[in-house]
C-alpha cells in the first residue's frame, strides 16, 4: 500500500547481475538514512538476473526495510525497471540510484533536504564545482560522457543531465505511461517530459569494484534513439520535419548508391532506376516509421508501406511537375534550372511530409462508423 508521507523516502535501485554489490549498498544506505528520515525503504527492481539476488535480498530483509521486485519481461531495460519502482514505491519522495556503488548514499539526506515538498528534481552531479570522478575513469569514458551531455544541451539546462542519481516527488509526475524511455537515462526522460525545475549537488562518482559495466554499443545506440525521441517531443512538428528531411537525405544516398551500383554491373539504367526507387522508398518508410513517427500508432507494415510508396509517387509527381511548370512558364527559372530543381524537391518533400503525417502515420486510429 502506498503511503503519502512527505518526510519518508523510497530508494529505488534497478539491478541486473548486481547481487555482489547489494549487501554493501544496503549497509551504507542504512547508515545514511536511519537518523536522517523517520521512515524509508529500499526497493530493488531486478531484471530477472538469475544471479542469486533473491537470497541476498531475503537475508537483508530480515533486519532492514528491503523489498525485491523481479521484473520478468521480454526486454531487459534499466529505465523500465525504474518506472516499475516508481509505481510500486511505498512513499512519494523517491531517490533513484545505481546498485554498483558509484553513487554515494551519504548524499541522499542533502538531496532530500534540497527537494523538500517542491515541484522539482535534484540531481547528484559529476560535473559541478566540488564534484569528482574516480581516477580509474579513463579519458575515453570521460569524453563519451561529455559528448553525450553536449547532445542534450538543446533539451535541458543542467551540468549533468546524464546522471542516474536523482530525487523526485512522485506527486509531481504525470501518469507513468506518458514516460517512454529506452536504456539507462530515465533521469533525462523525466527532466524533458515532466518539465521539472532541476537543482544539482556535487558528488564523488566512484567506479564499480564488483561486476561489469552494462554500457556497450547497444546501449549507446539506445541512447541515440532515446535522444531522438526527446528531440521530437521537445520540438514537435519542426523536429519531425527535420527528422523527415534527414531520413529523406539518407534515402537519396541509398537511391544513388543502388542506382550507380547496378549501372556499374551493367544493368540497364531504366531497370536500375526502378530498383533504386523502391529500395529508397522502403528505406524512408522504415526509418520514418521507427524514428520520425515512432510515437504514432503502429499499423500493419505491408499496408502502411504501400501507402507510403503511393505518397512518395505523388511527391515525385509534384516534384517533377513543379519543375516543368516553373521552367516552361517562368523565364527566370528557365535560365536557372538548378534553382527550379531545388524548388521542385522542396515542394515534393512538403507533399511527402503531409501525406506521411496525415495519411500514412496519422495520430489516431480512424473511428469506425457505427453500422
Amino acid at each position: 500500500m502506498i503511503e503519502k508521507n512527505a518526510s519518508a523516502v523510497s530508494v529505488v535501485v534497478p539491478t541486473f547481475r548486481e547481487a555482489g554489490n547489494l549487501e554493501a549498498l544496503v549497509s551504507r544506505l542504512d547508515l545514511a538514512l536511519s537518523e536522517a528520515v523517520p521512515a524509508w525503504e529500499i526497493l530493488v527492481v531486478d531484471d530477472d538476473s538469475g544471479d542469486g539476488i533473491e537470497e541476498v535480498a531475503a537475508k537483508l530483509a530480515e533486519s532492514l526495510p528491503v523489498r525485491l521486485e523481479i521484473r520478468s519481461a521480454p526486454r531487459r531495460d534499466l529505465s523500465l525497471s525504474v518506472l516499475r519502482g516508481l509505481e510500486l514505491a511505498k512513499y512519494d519522495r523517491i531517490v533513484v540510484m545505481d546498485a554498483d556503488l558509484s553513487h554515494p548514499p551519504e548524499m541522499i539526506p542533502e538531496m532530500l533536504s534540497r527537494l523538500g515538498d517542491q515541484k522539482s528534481m535534484v540531481l547528484g552531479s559529476r560535473y559541478l564545482p566540488g564534484s569528482s570522478l574516480d581516477e580509474k575513469w579513463g579519458a575515453d569514458r570521460f569524453l563519451q560522457s561529455r559528448l553525450a551531455t553536449i547532445l542534450t544541451k538543446p533539451l535541458v539546462k543542467c551540468a549533468d543531465p546524464m546522471s542516474g542519481f536523482f530525487a523526485v516527488d512522485r506527486r509531481w509526475l504525470p501518469e507513468l505511461s506518458a514516460l517512454r524511455p529506452i536504456g539507462f537515462k530515465i533521469g533525462l526522460e523525466i527532466m524533458v517530459r515532466c518539465d521539472l525545475p532541476v537543482s544539482e549537488i556535487p558528488i564523488h562518482f566512484q567506479d564499480r569494484s564488483v561486476g561489469r559495466s552494462k554500457m556497450n554499443a547497444r546501449q549507446q545506440i539506445n541512447y541515440l534513439r532515446h535522444l531522438w525521441r526527446l528531440y521530437l517531443f521537445r520540438f514537435g512538428r519542426p523536429g519531425r520535419i527535420v527528422s523527415f528531411v534527414m531520413v529523406g537525405t539518407g534515402g537519396l544516398i541509398v537511391d544513388l548508391a543502388i542506382f550507380w551500383g547496378f549501372r556499374w554491373l551493367g544493368l540497364d539504367h531504366r531497370v536500375a532506376r526502378l530498383i533504386s526507387f523502391w529500395s529508397a522508398a522502403s528505406w524512408n518508410w522504415w526509418f520514418n516509421r521507427n524514428l520520425t513517427f515512432e510515437a504514432r500508432p503502429k499499423r500493419r507494415p505491408g499496408r502502411q508501406w504501400a501507402k507510403f510508396v503511393g505518397g512518395s509517387l505523388l511527391g515525385f509527381a509534384v516534384n517533377y511537375g513543379s519543375y516543368i511548370a516553373l521552367t516552361e512558364m517562368i523565364e527566370f527559372f528557365y535560365r536557372n534550372q538548378t534553382l527550379a530543381l531545388f524548388c521542385g524537391v522542396a515542394l515534393g518533400t512538403a507533399s511527402n511530409y503531409l501525406m506521411a503525417s496525415l495519411f500514412v502515420f496519422p495520430k489516431l486510429e480512424r473511428r469506425r462508423r457505427n453500422s
